[in-house]
């Protein structure tokens, strides 16, 4: 498939708001995949599918979890997290996506995990940098991310983790491993 059809497909699957962030995503991802020497169509593909599930009902993805093995911990989350992993479900199911650094790059896109590849950050710093996203510290965020993607990683999983534990929120453990994987 082509990016024309993934794009296509995504817009009627969210709302208008979400798809332009999405191309947001996916211009960013391009941008970084080119500047660290990355497969640039493997990031295109992945920012484009990476909220594919976003508003997939909840139960719908549960069942996704139950019915395929996925991680049992995702079952006592929301589409925040729940999303990531049955997006990457739907990418390799839906559209015959087999490349794991892809679905790896969808499933832990909000996450994070210890031992990311380098498409991964990529698409998780893409997510969070994207034009049209405005909060406190984007802009220091997106200047990590035109020098180091090692350290932009730092940076983003790093004030995730600040804006969960300021807001007390729960943290998905695999995001904790990450932090854990990347903070030096």
């Amino acid at each position: 498939m082509e990016r024309d059809e993934y794009l296509a497909i995504v817009k009627t699957r969210m709302p208008e708001k979400r798809y332009i962030h999405t191309i947001g995503v996916m211009e960013t991802a391009c941008a970084l995949a080119k500047r660290y020497d990355e497969d640039i169509t493997s990031a295109e593909t992945a920012a484009i599918l990476h909220d594919i599930a976003k508003y997939a009902d909840e139960d719908w993805m549960r069942q996704i979890v139950k019915e395929n093995g996925l991680d049992a911990r995702l079952l006592s989350w929301g589409s925040e997290i729940l999303h990531g992993p049955v997006g990457a479900w739907i990418a390799e199911h839906e559209f015959n996506i087999g490349n794991k650094d892809i679905l790896n790059a969808i499933r832990f896109h909000t996450t994070g995990r210890a031992g990311m590849s380098k498409l991964e950050k990529i698409i998780y710093i893409a997510d969070m940098i994207e034009p049209n996203r405005n909060f406190p510290g984007v802009e220091a965020l997106r200047e990590a991310a035109k020098k180091n993607l090692d350290e932009a990683m730092e940076q983003c999983i790093s004030h995730s983790m600040l804006f969960l534990v300021q807001t007390k929120q729960p943290i998905f453990p695999v995001s904790v491993e990450c932090f854990n994987d990347v903070v030096s």
